[in-house]
């Protein structure tokens, strides 16, 4: 028998070319799998129960869900008219510098996803830790859905902070071909901002009883001013002889089409005090409004792009209607039209839910924070500069029941020179819990906000609230008031069991401000009249801003006594004496949150990845 014997094997010789195409083959196999295994983690449409529209237009609509598991967000942009890409990021206040982005971009042909930072010129730059991740790109009728996540805390300098509070969107539209990430010039492209809460409370909603009714209070069908910016006013009013019932739960009526220029609405309650308010429908600023409408300052409900229904608790509903409770609402919306859209029709508003079977408790407001008043002010040229004010222990020990309040929402308030708002709670000179606190706060953008977390609050109690401010564009003193260019600080906590407390606030002892302006008179060679006939404004107004005169008034307001407003629905104070009362002392404070740093899942490189989104129309 023959053995067989094996021939030696001739391998031919591979040239490079062949080379390269199996390695580009294998690479082009890894990346299939990896979109498959990215798309096994993608969520599914119905899952993101929170969307907003980017852009004036509604081009691009952002929805997203938070996993507080996870301590991330995941995001779904629809592009409905797709170019050449688009930019989608944040950054501290909506500025297009340092920012932290997400990049989509083209060629005309191969398309490109990745995590990027700007400098602080606005040069684009490939981070080196890709912290947005792709979770998925599909093409449907109605535009490209980009599937995306990012974590709270990524630990990379030059990454965003994902926090509580209010969040900078910013985006940009990318409308021709773009052969790297450097080549895009963000100062030529079309851009903007939009403000969200991206962190939402996770809360159950409570089941809504059977004799619910809704009631809707709503623009009547008016023609949107081709401006800017406008605010609303309409009056309405309840039916004669409408009995006490509880609002438990409101909601946005948005006409549609109008989701992008309808930026916010509040609906208020008027002073029972006057048995009528005229009629009105027009813009809230027109030399036509009745002053009398200016009486109506109670918020019922307030609602900002971006928010969702809001629930009371169950425990908990709004009392309107009744005796002692007026009959006349007013509500104002904030159309913001930078496109100056004309002929647009609106019958925009607010849903409320309400209910005869009242609940155990009526939920009430109280106003934490500073008195509306000139003796706060804050000097010209600052970019952080810091006011407090106190609702002490002997208010609270005074006003509160023994069993306490809790607090489930909250909404903060300053005019255009605010910048940061928190509210912490202090006892025995320990301060133990944050109540709101908004690091990217924004007057622009203003909500009541369902708490995380009740919060309860004892008698004996401190409600210490600080803003801070900037001032960087303005070249006097910004005095506290009423008016829009004039400051306030307050935090409208919304709470139960409703006490008779309705304001408990605080300002510098009036005769310590003098003596403030007296050191500035004599320290200086500019004179600043303290005669009687000049206003605190005017004092204000002639301090000549030198290092010197900053740093008294800075310390002036951290050891000066406060007079205390611990104030009545009725606005008479409760008894006691209120005046020169010395500031609360915190011997332990809050440590600031360590962020935490999501597990290193192995090295990223700092490449983008490729997307097969076909060629992209050229116009």
């Amino acid at each position: 028998m023959q053995t067989s014997r094996s021939k030696p094997c001739s391998c031919p010789s591979f040239k490079l070319r062949e080379v390269a195409s199996m390695y580009f083959t294998m690479i082009a196999v890894f990346l299939v799998i990896l979109v498959v295994a990215l798309q096994g983690s993608v969520p599914r449409g119905s899952d993101f129960p929170y969307k907003v529209p980017l852009d004036p237009q509604g081009l691009l609509e952002l929805s997203w869900n938070v996993s507080y598991p996870e301590q991330a967000v995941h995001f779904q942009l629809l592009v409905r008219d797709l170019q050449f890409g688009l930019l989608f990021g944040m950054s501290d206040r909506g500025e297009f510098e340092n920012a932290d982005l997400a990049v989509l971009w083209s060629d005309g042909r191969n398309s490109y996803f990745g995590d990027a930072w700007s400098d602080a010129k606005g040069q684009l730059h490939m981070d080196s830790q890709q912290d947005y991740q792709l979770l998925g790109a599909r093409r449907a009728p109605e535009g490209l859905y980009l599937l995306f996540r990012r974590a709270f805390s990524t630990c990379d300098p030059k990454d965003y902070l994902i926090e509580d509070g209010t969040v900078h969107l910013i985006y940009g539209i990318l409308e021709k071909p773009v052969h790297s990430l450097q080549a895009i010039n963000i100062s030529a492209i079309h851009r903007g901002l939009q403000r969200v809460q991206l962190l939402k409370p996770n809360i159950t909603v409570p089941e809504l009883p059977s004799d619910i009714k809704t009631m809707e209070i709503t623009a009547p069908d008016v023609v949107i001013p081709s401006q800017e910016t406008t605010y609303w006013c309409y009056m309405a009013e309840l039916a004669e002889g409408f009995p006490k019932h509880h609002i438990i739960m409101y909601e946005p009526v948005i006409t549609a089409g109008n989701e992008a220029l309808v930026h916010h609405m509040e609906v208020f309650q008027c002073a029972a005090k006057f048995d009528s308010f005229p009629h009105y429908n027009g813009p809230c600023d027109s030399k036509m409004k009745p002053d009398r409408l200016n009486y109506c300052r109670h918020v019922l409900a307030a609602w900002a792009m971006g928010a969702q229904a809001f629930y009371y608790p169950e425990e908990a509903g709004l009392a309107f209607g009744g005796p002692g409770s007026s009959r006349y609402l007013r509500l104002e919306i904030h159309y913001h039209n930078p496109l100056v859209f004309k002929g647009r029709r609106d019958s925009s508003g607010i849903r409320l839910y309400y209910t005869a079977t009242l609940r155990r408790y009526d939920a009430g407001i109280m106003e934490l924070g500073l008195v509306y008043t000139p003796v706060m002010a804050i000097p010209p040229g600052e970019d952080a500069f810091l006011l407090t004010g106190y609702c002490t222990d002997k208010c609270t020990q005074l006003a509160l029941p023994a069993a306490g309040i809790r607090i489930f929402a909250s909404q903060l308030h300053t005019h255009l020179a605010g910048r940061k708002v928190v509210t912490v709670l202090s006892r025995d000179g320990r301060e133990r819990q944050v109540v709101n606190a908004d690091g990217h706060y924004s007057p622009h953008f203003q909500e009541i906000r369902m708490l995380k977390e009740v919060v309860a609050v004892f008698p004996g109690d401190e409600l210490i609230t600080t803003c801070t401010y900037n001032t960087e564009d303005r070249s006097r003193a910004t005095v506290g008031g009423f008016g829009i260019l004039e400051e306030m600080c307050v935090n409208y906590v919304h709470y139960y069991p409703q006490t008779q407390l309705e304001l408990c606030k605080s300002a510098v002892d009036p005769g310590y401000l003098h003596r403030y302006f007296n050191l500035v008179n004599r320290f200086n060679d500019e004179e600043v009249c303290t005669c009687p006939q000049v206003s605190v404004p005017q004092q204000f107004f002639s301090v000549p801003w030198n290092t010197f005169n900053r740093d008294v008034l800075k310390s002036l307001y951290g050891f000066a006594p406060i007079s205390m407003h611990c104030n009545k629905s009725s606005a008479v104070r409760f008894p006691g004496d209120w005046e020169k009362q010395p500031l609360p002392t915190i011997t332990e404070r809050l440590r600031e949150p360590v962020p935490r740093c999501p597990p290193t899942p192995g090295p990223r490189p700092a490449a983008p990845v490729p997307l097969n989104l076909g060629e992209l129309r050229r116009d």
